[in-house]
């Protein structure tokens, strides 16, 4: 079957999403997994944006081998030595160059003619092509270009030496059958155009991202571009998981393949999800909480007699198993050690140790301790955060009838203890306000989620927490069976990188980019 090339920007237009900023550490740990999953095509970031991109794209670069790597630039030669500087280190490296083609961004945002994009985009290839032997170009807002210009634009491309040409539906405008047939007509009228690979990037603004991209396979398309859980700007991509799902379910409909590993694609979920904060909601396609949940009596009978009555997809397929062994205060560290080979999490013996005792803390507060607690607990664990303040106690006075109080215990980096009190409109803002006054910060709190990392009434809470201080954002997460403590850990956790953060060069916003 035909292999359809999958270009992974989750590290890119996913970070684009509003409130996620991902570290260079977060952004190798992603990088490094995708490597797992098996994608073709990594963009770790847009290098020019700021000295700290640059970074974590070189530090993916240099990480990942067995993918090409890619940096994003706009057609601009500055853009396009910030990407030869940050993939410098790539053992396969690859520029992505973009420039807007549709009337509406040639009038008000680019103030340019056909003839001026077309030269300014050819300058640009020309220019990429003596130091990349792979160039992939974009004409933004593709979607909405006219045919025959797009035509003249990917037929430019081919000339000035790219070797993948991107089609992408910046604003989710596009119908399948639209975009499908950008693919038609470039395929039936640019000249050579079987020398290059053709590429789908689509936005799920109108909820057609995916169903666009299979369009556009079913019309030739050689890659398909899109992020894990389908997040990005706005409303978000193409989501690589359903894309692979529906190749390996329909191939007599398609007739075409990822080479993807998928039973690594429930365990690459849970980590984007986890170091970005975006929660994946339930009913998500392949890899939401409900996604194998079956609760109508009628499709719990036709699940015993045949899976096949209501489950087009095995769980198995995804690295999903339906079987829980459920671990307790009572189970013994070997047990322990093979639950996480079986989910995938092989760790050295101090590692293990470590994260035994947490088990065991866990197991003293819960009847039951889940998979799912499991996971939490260790991806918490691993993620490595600069702790200028420790939490050592809280304490919370709460009545109906009362003004909440909190007091709280830190402990600094140096070792310091340190102790204040605050009241506040309720239990969590008197926890923050303490906090607040312990660290001398001052800080806005932009979002607060609760979720349940597991069921039941002793299930464990995961608070994510995002704080801005003078422009600067900061995302934390904080896991306990206790709500208020998960908060204040959260709170901490934010509190922490956003210090750390300041350290750093300044970050300019990225653009809305295609």
């Amino acid at each position: 079957m035909r292999k359809i090339y999958i270009f992974d920007t989750t590290l890119r237009d996913g970070e684009q999403s509003p409130g996620v900023n991902l570290n260079t550490k977060e952004k190798v740990e992603i990088g490094l997994q995708l490597e797992k999953l098996g994608v073709d095509r990594i963009e770790a970031g847009f290098p020019a944006a700021s000295p700290g991109d640059l970074a974590a794209v070189d530090a993916v670069a240099r990480a990942v081998k067995n993918a090409t790597i890619i940096g994003l630039a706009r057609s601009r030669e500055q853009d396009i030595d910030a990407v030869r500087e940050a993939l410098k280190g790539a053992q396969d490296p690859c520029i992505h160059l973009f420039l807007a083609t549709s009337p509406i961004h040639r009038k008000h945002k680019l103030r340019m003619e056909k003839e001026q994009v077309l030269e300014a985009a050819e300058r640009a290839i020309r220019y990429a092509k003596k130091y990349f032997s792979k160039i992939e170009f974009s004409p933004e807002d593709a979607g909405r270009t006219e045919l025959d210009f797009l035509c003249q634009v990917t037929d430019m491309a081919i000339r000035a030496g790219a070797t993948v040409v991107n089609i992408p539906d910046t604003v989710g405008y596009m119908t399948p059958h639209e975009f499908g047939n950008i693919f038609k007509t470039l395929k039936e009228n640019v000249p050579n155009i079987e020398t290059i690979q053709l590429s789908a990037h689509c936005h799920d603004d109108l909820g057609m991202a995916t169903a666009n991209a299979l369009s556009a396979i079913l019309n030739g398309a050689d890659q398909v571009e899109g992020t894990i859980n389908g997040i990005g700007e706005r409303a978000g991509n193409t989501a690589i998981e359903e894309i692979a799902l529906t190749l390996a379910t329909r191939p007599d409909l398609f007739g075409a393949q990822t080479t993807l590993n998928l039973k690594e694609i429930a365990k690459t979920s849970r980590l984007v999800s986890k170091l970005t904060g975006m929660v994946v909601p339930g009913n998500k396609a392949i890899v939401g909480a409900n996604a194998f949940a079956h609760e109508s009596g009628i499709h719990q009978d036709g699940m015993l007699k045949e899976k096949t009555t209501y489950e087009i997809i095995s769980p198995d397929t995804i690295g999903l198993k339906e079987s829980k062994l459920v671990l307790g205060k009572h189970s013994g560290r070997h047990a322990f050690r093979e639950k996480l080979i079986d989910l995938g999490y092989e760790l050295e013996d101090e590692a293990v140790n470590i994260a035994f005792a947490k088990f065991k803390d866990l197991a003293d507060k819960k009847k039951h301790v889940m998979d799912e607690d499991i996971r939490a607990m260790l991806e918490e664990k691993l993620i490595d955060t600069p702790e200028v303040f420790t939490l050592e106690t809280i304490q919370v006075n709460y009545g109906n009838k009362s003004v909440p109080s909190a007091s709280v215990r830190l402990r600094s980096a140096e070792g310091a203890i340190l102790e204040e009190v605050a009241v506040g409109n309720g239990s969590v803002d008197a926890l923050y306000n303490a906090i607040d006054k312990v660290t001398g910060e001052s800080v806005e709190l932009e979002d607060y989620s609760i979720k349940s990392v597991s069921q039941g009434k002793d299930a464990l809470g995961e608070v994510h927490v995002v704080l801005k201080q003078d422009g600067i954002s900061a995302q934390g997460r904080g896991l306990s069976t206790d709500i208020l403590e998960a908060s204040a850990r959260g709170y901490i956790d934010a509190l922490n990188r956003l210090i750390e953060k300041r350290k750093q060069p300044g970050r300019r916003d990225s653009m809305s980019l295609i």
